[in-house]
């Protein structure tokens, strides 16, 4: 795999051999270090390598059979290697929520950007128009939801004489959840404002985002109501002719409901082509629990999805060494809160594995369990006369990605035999 951003390694980072300081980024596949041989300092990231372009794949399969476009959250691996990725696999651009993350995304030169957020600081607006001018190719679409924030772009835009515009997505929100418009009213007033800021800004779809409304039946009657919301004010404003450009982009998607989306965004007829577009991101690297179950329900909704050949697999692992047995029926693991993303339930111990014994790690059974977390500590439940001792390596897998890879700079990529190829950096 290139690499985007070839740096030297620093021993002084969580993850890398102190005898490896020095040692260029590119350079890494070349050293055959093997997980399980512990060439690695554990704890250590580690992403399977084969799970990854398997999830690619499939992705890639299922938006294809859905004939929509794939924007993938780059929040959730702040990899610009791993953009690249998802991009020579079919991604039509990619999402990001912060402008140090689009920052990080031009520096890869990506050319085309959704900012799933308010564009507020004078100083973004000022590094978004210095970067519209610099690249006549670059397309940096920004969700709008309110005159005040169309008008101040609009201004600063106008003083920076730009020449590039701004495609702007209508923000539609609902009750009690975050930004967006909340009626079809306000949705007009902030469309006619983009209108009165050309030549700088330009309207071109509009964006909504359905994956704060909970499971159940109750949940998903509310993310129908919001994605059909965005439908019926797409086609209010095309029937009003306030969309720019040759197509109109319905965008949403999270990684729980795109499904819901594709399906939902992709009814009723507009004046001209539609241009659906999700933003799912964790489908990179999956997970074991949250992620998985959300995933089997959208097989059981979608018959695009079933059809699909395979299935997205947990391709993110964190080892850690066993560094106490103080009880027979408890182990302390040397990973913690700073090491491993708790916020969509605790990681679960997937594999165990005995340096100088074992040829290969087992599977372990769900009855070992992680009880808590400390910040370099995971106290371990194991079944009464589990074999386990000091210094054994555990494999952990996580819910939700996201909050698991911002902590690590470095993580490795590994085929399924532990043996390191790669390594990407990330950027949080």
């Amino acid at each position: 795999m290139s690499v985007t951003f070839d740096t030297t390694l620093d021993a002084l980072v969580k993850g890398v051999p102190w005898l490896a300081h020095g040692l260029p980024l590119s350079e890494i596949g070349e050293q055959h270090w093997s997980v399980l041989t512990q060439d690695l300092p554990l704890p250590v990231a580690v992403i399977r390598e084969p799970a990854l372009r398997n999830n690619l794949r499939w992705m890639r399969a299922f938006t294809e059979a859905s004939c929509i476009s794939l924007a993938p959250h780059g929040k959730t691996t702040m990899s610009p290697d791993l953009f690249a990725m998802q991009l020579a696999e079919g991604a039509w651009g990619i999402t990001l929520a912060t402008m140090q993350q689009v920052r990080v995304a031009r520096q890869a030169r990506i050319r085309r950007i959704i900012f799933a957020n308010q564009l507020i600081a004078p100083h973004d607006i000022s590094y978004v128009l210095r970067e519209l001018n610099a690249d006549p190719e670059f397309e940096f679409y920004i969700l709008v939801d309110s005159e005040a924030g169309v008008e101040r772009i609009a201004r600063a835009a106008s003083a920076a004489g730009l020449r590039n515009p701004v495609r702007a997505l209508l923000e539609l929100g609902q009750p009690g959840g975050r930004a967006g418009c909340r009626d079809l009213a306000t949705a007009g007033d902030v469309a006619r404002a983009v209108r009165r800021a050309a030549p700088y800004l330009e309207l071109h779809g509009v964006e909504c985002y359905e994956g704060l409304n909970g499971s159940g039946e109750d949940g998903i009657r509310r993310v129908h109501e919001v994605l059909e919301f965005s439908v019926e004010t797409a086609r209010t404003l095309d029937a009003q002719r306030l969309f720019d450009g040759d197509e109109v982009v319905l965008t949403a998607g999270g990684s729980a409901y795109f499904d819901i989306a594709c399906n939902v965004l992709s009814n009723g007829p507009f004046s001209r082509p539609r241009r659906v577009v999700l933003r799912s991101g964790c489908y990179l690297l999956h997970d074991g629990e949250h992620y998985a179950a959300h995933f089997e329900r959208i097989r059981q909704r979608s018959p695009i999805a079933s059809r699909v050949s395979g299935t997205l697999v947990n391709a993110l692992e964190v080892w850690a060494y066993v560094t106490s047995v103080p009880e027979t029926t408890r182990a302390i693991v040397g990973a913690g809160r700073r090491d491993l993303g708790f916020d969509a339930g605790m990681p679960v111990p997937l594999l165990h594995f005995r340096p100088g014994c074992d040829e290969r790690p087992r599977a372990l059974s769900r009855d070992w369990k992680i009880a808590g977390l400390n910040d370099q500590h995971a106290h371990l439940q194991v079944p009464h006369g589990a074999d386990i001792a000091v210094g054994d390596m555990l494999a952990l897998g996580v819910s939700h990605p996201c909050t698991t890879l911002d902590k690590w700079q470095l993580v490795y990529l590994a085929d399924d035999e532990y043996i390191v190829q790669s390594a990407v950096r990330t950027f949080f």
